[in-house]
């Protein structure tokens, strides 16, 4: 399958910052890929750098085969990119936003996509309501259209839903899935982890502009081995002296225990019996990618 993003080499430095350090990324056509991070990990100035926005000091983007500085205008005809900072022009409606980002692409009568845009990200009701009118949330909402307006083959979202409520997190993952259904390329960036895990099928992970991971989320999940056991006690009750080496103590009074297997669970129980203790609760917990990415950044 041929790449929809190729980064080869690129290294950007601010003063001296080393924002990029030698990135070499490839994502593939159709792919729902996560770049995940800590704050100043390199992701935005990569998405920056994709979006011709930044030029690297060294290096290569191309976007569905097209280089972003020798061919730009073909490279940013492919890409859609929603940006983190609300940026808006305070002087049109909603509607006419959309007009006008269509016409930058030299589209004309875009008026039955830019409808199910409007509908799909909630924005009918407000198509005709000036920008600066609108909330946070729907600000954000109308940045996502704009991305969208010219049907590109790639789209970036870069922290889209920061700050949005549950209703538009659902209605635009639902929509962003129909998208990669029908073939587009999605990166996404978020500190949500729970989203790149249920979303992505692949990930990098950044720290001080490197890859530090890179792999399937599957695999990535992987390596974190067992499970963990969460229990928390009944008033009164103290843990017995044979599992106090075992179990860390978290904040409001439960008791965390990793778990090679299943197996293991039986030999703490039991422990409990003997004690005479009274549980107020118990859970088994996979592995999540929050585990994942805090054991890699801290690696």
């Amino acid at each position: 399958m041929s790449a929809a993003i190729r980064i080869e080499g690129v290294t950007k430095r601010f003063g001296g910052v080393q924002a990029l350090a030698g990135i070499d990324l490839d994502i593939a056509e159709g792919e729902f890929f996560g770049l995940l991070g800590p704050n100043g990990a390199g992701k935005t100035t990569l998405i920056s750098a994709l979006a011709g926005l930044v030029r690297p000091d060294a290096g290569r983007l191309m976007v569905m085969g097209h280089d972003v500085v020798s061919d730009y205008r073909a490279a940013r005809r492919r890409l859609g990119v929603v940006p983190q900072e609300l940026v808006f022009d305070p002087f049109f409606t909603v509607r006419e936003t959309l007009q006008i980002q269509s016409g930058y692409f030299g589209i004309r009568d875009n008026t039955a996509w830019i409808d199910e845009i409007l509908h799909n990200l909630d924005l009918t009701e407000k198509a005709d309501t000036n920008m600066r009118q609108l909330s946070g949330g729907m600000k954000r909402r109308v940045l996502a259209a704009q991305a969208l307006v010219h049907r590109p083959a790639v789209i970036v979202l870069d922290e889209p839903t920061a700050g949005v409520d549950v209703e538009l997190r659902q209605g635009l993952w639902s929509f962003v899935r129909r998208l990669n259904r029908d073939g587009h390329t999605i990166v996404l960036t978020t500190h949500y982890l729970e989203e790149a895990e249920s979303l992505c099928g692949r990930i990098a992970m950044l720290k001080q502009g490197r890859i530090v991971a890179l792999d399937t989320t599957a695999n990535l999940l992987r390596r974190v081995s067992g499970h963990v056991l969460r229990l928390r006690l009944a008033a009164g009750m103290a843990l017995p002296a044979a599992l106090r080496s075992r179990m860390s103590e978290e904040a409001g009074g439960e008791y965390v225990l990793p778990l090679e297997c299943c197996e293991d669970i039986e030999p703490v129980l039991g422990s409990l019996r003997e004690a005479g203790c009274r549980l107020d609760g118990i859970e088994i917990v996979k592995p999540d990618l929050e585990e994942v990415f805090v054991r890699v950044m801290n690696d």
